[in-house]
């Protein structure tokens, strides 16, 4: 009888003769499909691009409305500073001649008190009745008690005048401290703004721009104004530097300050004391040489919307309209 026996597979075509071959196969396909995902996921991905200059720009005037009533502040803190420390100094120098007037009459009233009281009355008690004039020992103790009363008075005016500037004194030096507290504090405040803003400008690129100048000014101007223009005018290109009065680099109110210097008028170093240092007049009045006021900033009028000013970091003294941009004008000042 024969044997029945099973006839060899045949191997299909495209299929691994080795165990595994399918799952290898696959496993392959799916690394390839995967790469394909990955790399056009890649593909699609957003491109950023370097930001432009207006952007930078744009970032670092944002920066600079943190920076500028800050800048402002200080200056305020820092130009009170100057007068309570020039009126404690003054003060102390009335402190000190009192203290030695007071000294003098406190000597005198002691040397009078020992003279009365210790030596004094027995030798002239003796005398009088020595010279038979009884009725002048009454007349002597009415003198001496007059002449301590007297001694007395000058000591407690003196006394008092030296508690009153002391008085005032230990308040100003109390408000200094704070002052200068404050003056660190802005100070630190400042230096955190300016450093984001440095970094901003460095991604600028850098380039060179000619300056030409203020524009030719005609109307009613007067002398200090004519001067204050010409002294703003020369400053033209010149940095900004914060806290700076010139000659060669300014701030807002330190270019304001500098240019009506030039002209025999002194402004306080603070954009908020020249709000109050000059005269108010209404936009329609203004002229050249006046002082536009924004919260933060001040500039020098020229006429047709034009002014001279010390804009920020990174941006020289120059010409620019006073219709600043979101920024709406406080008003206009006439120094003199």
């Amino acid at each position: 009888m024969p044997v029945a026996t099973t006839p060899p597979r045949r191997p299909v075509p495209g299929r691994s003769r080795r165990p595994g071959g399918l799952r290898r196969a696959v496993h392959r396909l799916l690394t390839l499909v995967a790469a394909v995902a990955i790399g056009a996921g890649a593909l699609a991905a957003p491109a950023y691009a370097e930001p432009s200059v207006d952007e930078i720009e744009a970032a670092i005037d944002k920066q600079w409305e943190r920076l500028e009533p800050t800048i402002e502040q200080y200056n305020k803190v820092r130009a009170q500073l100057k007068v309570n420390k020039k009126k404690s100094d003054e003060l102390q120098k009335k402190i000190t001649p009192l203290a030695l007037e007071s000294e003098l009459a406190m000597n005198r009233v002691g040397d009078l008190a020992a003279r009365y009281y210790i030596t004094g009355p027995s030798q002239e008690i003796g005398a009088l009745l020595v010279s038979g004039k009884p009725d002048l020992l009454g007349e002597q103790v009415t003198m001496l008690d007059r002449l301590a009363a007297q001694e007395r008075k000058e000591l407690e005016g003196v006394l008092a005048v030296r508690k009153k500037y002391d008085d005032q004194k230990q308040k100003l030096d109390a408000l200094i401290a704070t002052q200068e507290a404050q003056q660190a504090e802005l100070a630190a405040r400042k230096k955190q703004i300016d450093a984001e803003i440095k970094r901003l400008q460095a991604s600028l690129p850098k380039t060179t721009v000619k300056v030409t100048g203020c524009p030719t000014i005609n109307g009613v101007v007067s002398e200090a104004a004519r001067i204050a223009i010409r002294t703003a005018c020369a400053q033209v290109g010149d940095p900004y530097v914060w806290g700076a009065t010139g000659p060669n680099s300014f701030d807002c109110s330190g270019l304001t300050q500098y240019a009506y210097k030039a002209a025999g008028i002194y402004l306080t170093h603070y954009t908020g004391a020249q709000w109050n240092e000059g005269r108010a007049v209404s936009r329609s009045e203004a002229r050249p040489g006046d002082l536009v006021f924004w919260p933060s900033h001040v500039g020098l009028y020229l006429g047709n919307d034009l002014m001279v000013h010390a804009p920020r970091a990174g941006k020289p003294v120059q010409v620019a309209s006073i219709n600043r941009m979101g920024q709406t004008i406080k008003g206009f000042r006439r120094p003199g």
